[in-house]
């Protein structure tokens, strides 16, 4: 005969909680990453524009040294869609070509957001460092979210016959 055994939510306080605490999707949490990436990334290049000078320089026809143009302005509208685009793509691509996707466009965005350092003075040290850490952090949770990305458990079908329970190997496993 069975003992009785007590439920879980009675020896931990925790989960005596009102509020329900539910696992979210690593698509979901990774778009959410992406999300806030893409508002912090917009929001320092609007900050930016408080430097004293930008706003001068910018009605001179120039941005940093650089004169503007349809190139340049086209090099930065798709240095923004990145982000924008990979908020969607997280939430809409297969999960292995998705884990793929945030993997390289996170590695590759982290020396991106390192660069906007460059030329920078003490002055605005801080303004930058904070900044860049926060994109670095943020694409270091999307690297780590997409790295850890949760494996399919074996089912009873892809279990191997007269073996036990030692499930075929699978793509990923050989």
């Amino acid at each position: 005969m069975r003992t009785p055994r007590s439920h879980p939510a009675l020896k931990d306080p925790q989960s005596r909680s009102p509020l329900v605490d539910r696992r979210m999707p690593v698509q979901a949490r990774i778009a959410a990453a992406w999300t806030t990436f893409m508002f912090l990334y917009v929001y320092v290049d609007v900050f930016n524009f408080y430097k004293p000078g930008v706003v001068d320089g910018i009605l001179n026809g120039l941005v940093w040294k650089f004169d503007i143009s349809a190139t340049l302005l086209t090099v930065f509208l798709v240095s923004v869609s990145i982000p924008a685009l990979m908020v969607v793509l997280s939430m809409a691509l297969p999960a292995r070509v998705d884990r793929a996707t945030n993997l390289v466009v996170a590695s590759l965005l982290i020396p991106y957001s390192m660069f906007n350092a460059a030329g920078a003075t003490w002055e605005w040290a801080a303004f930058y460092g904070i900044s860049i850490a926060i994109e670095v952090l943020l694409l270091a949770y999307i690297l780590r979210s997409a790295w850890t990305w949760p494996r399919r458990t074996p089912s009873p079908t892809t279990m191997a016959p007269g073996r036990g329970s030692e499930p075929h190997p699978t793509p990923l496993q050989a």
